[in-house]
C-alpha cells in the first residue's frame, strides 16, 4: 500500500514483534506505524502525518463491530440495553487496558512535550492508538480481519460488563460510600516504588473508615491508587 513512510529497520523489528504478539500481519508497514503517530508529533515537526484520520475510521469499525457483537449474543435486551452495554464496553477505561494488554503505550510515537508529560500513560491517548489500530487493520486487510481483530478484543469484556466484572472507579465508589456512612474521606499513601523506571511499579495503600487497606500495585499511581480503592471498597460493602 502506497502512501505512508516506510519506518527504518530497528522500528521495524518492533512493528515485527507487534505483530506475532498480536496476531496481525500488516502489508503496508508504513500504515500500522503510522496508527501510533500521536498527534504531538505533527504539531512539532510541522508534518501533517498523525494517526487521527485512522481513528475516526477505526471508532466507526469499532461501533459497528461491537453492535454487531451485541445485537446477535444478546436477543432478550432491548435497545436501551444495548446501548448502556456498548458505551460501557468502547468505554476510554476499557480501550486503555486493551490497548495496554497489546503493548501499545512502547510503540506509541510522541512529539517530546507529550512524551515528557507522561503520553504514554494517558488513557485517552492509548484508547485512540487502539482505534487508530483496528481503522489501519480495515484499510490494510479489510472489514472481515478487522472484525476479527475486534471481536477477539471485545467479546470478553462484553462478558465482564454483562456479569459486572469489568472496570469500575473505584476511588470514586470509596470516596462516596465514606463519606454517606463514615463522615469522612480516604487518604492514600505511598509506600514505595520499585522496578527500571520504564518498568516502575507502584505500591499504594488506603486509609478508610478507620482502617487501612493494601498495598494495592500499578504502573503508576492513579492504576495503584484504584488497585488500593477496590480492596477497601469490597471490605467495606460486601458482608
Amino acid at each position: 500500500m502506497k502512501g505512508f513512510p516506510e519506518p527504518d529497520p530497528g522500528r521495524k523489528k518492533a512493528l515485527a514483534a507487534f505483530q506475532k504478539s498480536a496476531g496481525i500481519r500488516f502489508r503496508s508497514l508504513g500504515l500500522l506505524n503510522l496508527s501510533f503517530m500521536h498527534r504531538s508529533v505533527s504539531n512539532e515537526s510541522g508534518l501533517k502525518l498523525n494517526n487521527e484520520r485512522l481513528e475516526f475510521l477505526g471508532d466507526a469499525i469499532l461501533g459497528a463491530v461491537t453492535a454487531a457483537l451485541l445485537y446477535e449474543g444478546q436477543g432478550e435486551k432491548n435497545e436501551g440495553e444495548l446501548a448502556k452495554i456498548k458505551s460501557v464496553v468502547v468505554s476510554e477505561d476499557i480501550l486503555a487496558g486493551i490497548a495496554l494488554e497489546l503493548q501499545i503505550d512502547t510503540l506509541l510515537i510522541l512529539g517530546r512535550g507529550e512524551e515528557n508529560s507522561g503520553g504514554r500513560t494517558k488513557k485517552a491517548i492509548l484508547a485512540d492508538a487502539l482505534e487508530a489500530l483496528i481503522g489501519a487493520i480495515y484499510l490494510d486487510a479489510g472489514y472481515k480481519t478487522a472484525f476479527a481483530f475486534v471481536s477477539g478484543r471485545i467479546g470478553p469484556e462484553i462478558l465482564r460488563v454483562l456479569e459486572n466484572r469489568h472496570h469500575q472507579d473505584y476511588k470514586s465508589l470509596l470516596q462516596e460510600h465514606c463519606q454517606q456512612v463514615y463522615r469522612s474521606c480516604p487518604a492514600y499513601h505511598l509506600l514505595k516504588r520499585s522496578g527500571p523506571e520504564h518498568e516502575r511499579i507502584f505500591w499504594m495503600e488506603v486509609e478508610a473508615a478507620g482502617k487501612t487497606f493494601g498495598p494495592g500495585t500499578g504502573r503508576n499511581k492513579k492504576a495503584a491508587e484504584q488497585e488500593a480503592a477496590r480492596m477497601a471498597y469490597e471490605s467495606l460493602t460486601i458482608s
